[in-house]
């Protein structure tokens, strides 16, 4: 089975929405999701992904910190702060970086800023599906 850890800054949006992704698609991986600095998981991608029909309500953010003693097969950093600041993880096989746009930043009315989270759900949910499909050949 593998482990993946998926890092970004606050762990309340793209991180989560990553492992909950990765999670669906592949449910025979072990998927953890971890922040620098976390934050509550932002109701914004509950939505989204709930768009979809998976429930990360459930999520609690993780520090980063938290999953140093496990040996994980991939760590992904999907943002540039995450990339620059994020432990070490020396039994990681594989450190692997793609930067994707924060829907955080998203402003306008509730429908304008889902429609970010949504965006942003479906390039990560394309990302990764290529990503494991790719790794599984």
């Amino acid at each position: 089975m593998n482990k993946v850890l998926i890092l970004c800054t606050g762990n309340s949006c793209r991180s989560q929405i990553a492992e909950g992704l990765i999670s669906n698609f592949f449910p025979e991986m072990e998927v953890y999701s971890a922040g620098t600095k976390p934050e509550k998981v932002n109701p914004y991608a509950v939505k989204a992904m709930a768009e979809m029909g998976i429930d990360i309500s459930n999520n609690v953010s993780n520090h980063a910190d938290e999953y140093a003693h496990i040996d994980f097969d991939y760590v992904f950093t999907v943002c540039d702060n995450a990339k620059e600041i994020c432990p070490i993880y020396p039994k990681a096989k594989q450190l692997i970086h793609n930067s994707f746009s924060d829907p955080a930043d998203a402003t306008g009315t509730e429908q304008e800023q889902l429609k970010v989270y949504v965006a942003v759900r479906d390039e990560l949910a394309a990302y990764f599906k290529s990503f494991f499909d790719n790794e599984s050949k």
